[in-house]
C-alpha cells in the first residue's frame, strides 16, 4: 500500500513539472535524464536549474522519500521557501523507464478516442436529464402539497387515477410516433412538448392560477361529499398543479427511462455498456447534488425581493429557465451526437445497427401472472419488486405530509427539498462505492437484505415519532428541536437511505438474479415482473392508502394502520429474500459446474 509520505512525494513532483511548464513556456520538453532543482519559489517568480543525475533504482526513491516530503511539508507556500534540492532530498530520481510506466498505466485506464466521442456527449445528456428531473420532482411535490385545501393526501390518487391514464396514453402516442418517424425525430416530438409546457407554466399558467382554478364549483361540490373526498376534489380544485405534477413524473419515466436509454443502448456496445453504464449512474448523482443546491440557492432568493411580489412565483420562473437551458443543452448534444458520431464509423457499426433487431417478448397479464404462479424463483423476485415500491410509497407519502406541516410556505419547502435531494446524491454516490464490497465479502443474500433492513429500521421509527409523539417531547426538546421537525429528519433520513440503497444494492441485485436462468425464464421471468410487479408495487401503496383515507376520514389518521401493513411488507420481504438467495446461490452453483 502507498504510504502517505509517497503521496505527498508524487504531489510535490506534479507541482515541480507543472511549474516547471509554466515558468518556461518556450521549453515544452524535458529531458528524462535531467532532474530539476528548486533554487526559489514565490508566487511571483521561479529560477530552475538543472542537473544530470544517473538513474536511481525504485529502493533509492523510496529510501528519500521520507526526508524530502519533510522538508515540502515544513515550507509555506505563500512566501519564498529558500532553496529545495532535489538533489539533497531524492538524490537518485526517476528513471524514464518508470516515468513511462506510470503516465502509460494513466493513459491506459482512459477510453479509447472513438469511446471517448460517445460517451462524453451521453454521461453529458444524462447529467442534463437528471438536474431537470431534480428539479421537477421538487417542484411538483412544492406546488401540490401546499396547494389551497390540499396536502400529501392527494398524492396517491394523482398516482391511479391521473398519471396511470396519462401513461397509458402517451404509450399509445409513442408506438404512433415510433411507427412513422425516425427515432432522433421521435426524440425532439418528445422532449420539445415538455420544455414548453414548463415554459408555459411559470410564464402564463401559474400566474393566472386564481382565474383558472374552480375554487367555487369545488367547495359546493365539497359542502355535499364525505370528508374523504377532499384528497380527489383538490385535484379537480388544482388541476394546473395537478397537470405539472403529472409532467414532471413523466419527464422521468419518459425522457430519463425510456428515451435515453433507448439512444444509449444504440449506440453502445455490449462492452461498452459493461465498462461504463455504472459511471451514468455516478454521473447522475452528482446531477443531484447540483440540482438541489440549485434549488435551495432560488429559495433563498426570496429574502430580496421587495415588499408584494411574489416569491414562489419568482422563484418558480427561475426553477424553469433553468429546466430550458439544461433542456436545451440536451438537445444541443443530441443534435451534436446525431452528425457527429453516428456518422463516425470508428464510433458506430452502421452494419450492426442496421440489422433487425429482435422483438421484445410482451405478455398479457394473464399470461404474466401464470407465468409467477408457476415460478417460484421469479415469484420470489417479483415480490422484492412490489414490496419495495408499495413500502417506499406508504412511508414516503405521510412523510411528505409531515413536511406541509413543517414547512408551510413554499420557498422553505422547496429549499428544504434541494438540501435533501443534494444528501440523496451524495449518500447514493457512497454506497455505490461500498455496494461492490457489500457483494464480493457477503454475497447476494445479504446485499438483497440492506434494503428492507434500512427500511424497517427507519420507516418504523418515522411511524413510531408520529404515533406516539407525546411521548418523543423529552427526546426532541434535549436535541433542541420538536417532536414534528424530529418525525421530519427522521422521515428524510428513511427516504435517502431507502433510495441510496436501492440505486446501489436493490437494482443490482434485482438484475443479477436473472443471470443463471435460462434464456425462456429470463425474457419471460423479466416480461412477468415488468408487467405485473412494477405496476402493483407503485400503485399497491397508493390503493391501501385510498382505502384508508376513505375509510378514517384523513390520513393523519391512518398512520397507525399504515405502520402495521408496512411491518407486514417487510416481513414478506425478507421471507422472500432469503427464499431468493437460497434459490440463487443454488442457480449460480449449477451453472459454474457445467
Amino acid at each position: 500500500m502507498i504510504r502517505f509520505t509517497q503521496i505527498i512525494f508524487l504531489a510535490q513532483f506534479f507541482i515541480t513539472v507543472n511549474s516547471y511548464s509554466t515558468c518556461n513556456p518556450h521549453r515544452r520538453t524535458v529531458d528524462s535524464a535531467s532532474k530539476f532543482q528548486i533554487s526559489s519559489i514565490s508566487p511571483q517568480r521561479c529560477y530552475w536549474n538543472t542537473h544530470n543525475y544517473p538513474a536511481a533504482s525504485t529502493a533509492q526513491l523510496r529510501q528519500n522519500n521520507h526526508g524530502m516530503n519533510n522538508n515540502f511539508l515544513k515550507n509555506s507556500p505563500s512566501k519564498n521557501v529558500g532553496s529545495l534540492n532535489m538533489s539533497d532530498s531524492a538524490k537518485p530520481a526517476m528513471n524514464s523507464q518508470e516515468k513511462k510506466g506510470f503516465f502509460s498505466k494513466i493513459t491506459s485506464s482512459l477510453p479509447p478516442a472513438n469511446e471517448r466521442k460517445k460517451l462524453v456527449p451521453l454521461a453529458m445528456m444524462f447529467f442534463c436529464i437528471l438536474f431537470n428531473y431534480t428539479i421537477l420532482r421538487d417542484t411538483k411535490d412544492v406546488l401540490m402539497i401546499t396547494a389551497p385545501k390540499s396536502g400529501a393526501e392527494v398524492i396517491p390518487f394523482i398516482k391511479t387515477y391521473v398519471n396511470l391514464p396519462a401513461a397509458i396514453g402517451f404509450t399509445v402516442i409513442y408506438s404512433k410516433l415510433c411507427d412513422n418517424m425516425e427515432q432522433k425525430n421521435v426524440f425532439y416530438s418528445c422532449v420539445i412538448p415538455f420544455l414548453l409546457f414548463f415554459a408555459s407554466f411559470a410564464l402564463i399558467i401559474y400566474p393566472n392560477a386564481g382565474a383558472l382554478h374552480p375554487h367555487a364549483f369545488v367547495d359546493k361540490v365539497a359542502a355535499i361529499l364525505p370528508l374523504g373526498f377532499s384528497a380527489p376534489l383538490a385535484i379537480v380544485r388544482n388541476w394546473s398543479y395537478a397537470l405539472f405534477y403529472v409532467m414532471a413524473e413523466m419527464w422521468g419515466s419518459v425522457v430519463a427511462s425510456l428515451l435515453f436509454w433507448s439512444f444509449a443502448n444504440e449506440v453502445t456496445t455490449v462492452d461498452e455498456a459493461k465498462k461504463y453504464y455504472p459511471l451514468f449512474g455516478l454521473g447522475a448523482n452528482v446531477a443531484l447534488i447540483f440540482s438541489g443546491q440549485y434549488v435551495k440557492w432560488v429559495s433563498k432568493m426570496r429574502a430580496n425581493l421587495a415588499p408584494g411580489v411574489d416569491a414562489w412565483g419568482m422563484s418558480l420562473k427561475y426553477l424553469m429557465g433553468a429546466v430550458m437551458a439544461s433542456g436545451g443543452a440536451l438537445i444541443g448534444i443530441f443534435s451534436y451526437m446525431q452528425r457527429n458520431v453516428l456518422t463516425d464509423p470508428a464510433c458506430v457499426d452502421v452494419a450492426a445497427r442496421a440489422k433487425p433487431k429482435k422483438k421484445k417478448v410482451k405478455m398479457s397479464m394473464k399470461d404474466s401472472f401464470k407465468f409467477l404462479v408457476d415460478s417460484p424463483y421469479i415469484r420470489n423476485l417479483a415480490t422484492l419488486v412490489i414490496s419495495y415500491g408499495m413500502c417506499i410509497n406508504i412511508v414516503e407519502v405521510t412523510w411528505k405530509s409531515k413536511l406541509k406541516l413543517a414547512f408551510p410556505n413554499p420557498n422553505d419547502y422547496s429549499a428544504f427539498m434541494g438540501n435533501f435531494s443534494s444528501v440523496t446524491g451524495a449518500v447514493t454516490l457512497v454506497m455505490m462505492l461500498i455496494g461492490r464490497t457489500i457483494f464480493q465479502k457477503f454475497g447476494w443474500r445479504v446485499a438483497a437484505l440492506v434494503t428492507p433492513t434500512m427500511i424497517a429500521v427507519t420507516g418504523l421509527a418515522f411511524f413510531a415519532l408520529n404515533i406516539f409523539a407525546p411521548t418523543f417531547v423529552p427526546v426532541a426538546t434535549a436535541l433542541g428541536t420538536t417532536p414534528l421537525m424530529l418525525a421530519v429528519l427522521i422521515g428524510a433520513a428513511q427516504n435517502i437511505l431507502s433510495k441510496s440503497s436501492k440505486y446501489a444494492l436493490f437494482d443490482p441485485c434485482k438484475e443479477m438474479a436473472y443471470i443463471p436462468l435460462d434464456q425462456e425464464s429470463k425474457t419471460k421471468g423479466k416480461a412477468a415482473v415488468d408487467v405485473i410487479g412494477n405496476p402493483l408495487g407503485k400503485s399497491g401503496g397508493s390503493f391501501i392508502q385510498q382505502v384508508l383515507i376513505f375509510g378514517v376520514g384523513s390520513l393523519a389518521a391512518a398512520t397507525p394502520y399504515l405502520a402495521v401493513i408496512l411491518a407486514g411488507l417487510i416481513v414478506v420481504w425478507f421471507k422472500a429474500a432469503n427464499s431468493l438467495g437460497a434459490q440463487f446461490n443454488d442457480a449460480m452453483a449449477v451453472v459454474e459446474s457445467e
